[in-house]
């Protein structure tokens, strides 16, 4: 059997505090006299959202944020990832850092550094909220991702709960960041029906979707991902866990793999769920039965779909076939 740490790939589908480990979010809780919040076992989009924020607030100066920065590239790294790509939105960072920039600026540099330190790339995305973002605060979000796209900023997100908060609403922000060379890649299809995955391609003109696994609900939409090559991001536990789909074995991603459209597998939020990147493979391979054909292909779509510079891509497309071509 083919060891799935040493087939390369990237992690597209990460909210950023969140890829935190859990002894360190206990250590910082201490550190700042918190209450270690509960973690796991999430049955509703509510009650998740609200331990997002709780896990935001550990992360208050530049040595926390060196800490995390550190750990995900090492985690990753043993996971067998040579690029990541994390959603981060700065507005839970405001009060703490003083503005978006100011709170940008740490992140940043402390991914950047952490990445040199140890041989991964990083990209990150910034995320619309569609809950607490106007669409005119969308736009100047937009623009400040642009304005850092030589600092590794590489697209603009749309997440938070899809059910009353259409992708129709943030049109302009995404079109001012595809305009500005970022990639398109909102949450869609994931808490909300299958048709604003449509909306999405259409109106955001998206080159990922963040979940996207309810277009099988739209007759003629899978064929339309496949023939256009819209990846999407998909996260197995987080759509057991958050209860999109009532038992792995109703997951629609072999289907989808099937049908010709590129998927990249993610662990959404490891800190949460309890599965990182590495054991949303292993159970894609042992729970899904997927076979490492099938693996790889999605590794290659992870790569191929991301905001990685060339010189990651082309040197992880070829570890992949190679990968392909060793003994099982």
């Amino acid at each position: 059997m083919r060891d799935l740490a040493a087939l390369p790939k990237a992690h597209l589908h990460l909210h950023l505090e969140l890829g935190m480990r859990p002894a360190t979010l206990a250590e910082l809780c201490a550190k700042y006299d918190r209450p270690v919040p509960e973690i796991r076992g999430y049955g509703s989009f509510a009650a998740f959202n609200d331990m997002c924020i709780a896990a935001t607030a550990v992360l208050r100066d530049g040595d926390d944020w060196a800490r995390l920065a550190d750990e995900m590239c090492v985690d990753h790294l043993a996971a067998g990832c040579v690029y990541l790509e994390p959603s981060f939105w700065a507005g839970n960072h405001r009060g703490t850092f003083g503005s978006d920039e100011a709170a940008w600026d740490v992140v940043l540099d402390s991914f950047e550094a952490a990445a040199a330190r140890h041989g991964i790339a990083v990209g990150l995305m910034a995320p619309v909220d569609r809950v607490i973002d106007t669409p005119a605060d969308a736009v100047v979000l937009a623009d400040l991702a642009v304005s850092m796209r030589d600092r590794g900023v590489v697209a603009l997100g749309l997440h938070n709960d899809e059910v009353g908060h259409p992708p129709s609403d943030f049109a302009e922000a995404f079109s001012v960041a595809r305009d500005g060379g970022l990639l398109s890649t909102p949450h869609a299809g994931e808490l909300e029906h299958g048709g604003v995955v449509a909306e999405a391609v259409d109106l955001l003109g998206a080159d990922r979707i963040q979940h996207g696994v309810r277009a099988v609900e739209v007759d003629g939409l899978i064929e339309r991902l496949a023939a256009e090559e819209v990846c999407l991001d998909v996260c197995p536990t987080s759509n057991l866990m958050l209860g999109v789909v009532a038992d792995l074995a109703d997951h629609p991603l072999p289907g989808l793999l099937a049908a010709g459209v590129p998927c990249s597998l993610n662990a959404d939020d490891p800190l949460l769920f309890g599965s990182g990147i590495l054991e949303e493979y292993e159970l894609a391979r042992t729970g899904l039965g997927l076979g490492d054909e099938q693996l790889a292909a999605m590794a290659l779509a992870s790569i191929d779909h991301s905001g990685a510079p060339d010189e990651v891509k082309a040197p992880a497309r070829a570890g992949i076939a190679a990968w392909l071509a060793t003994d099982a």
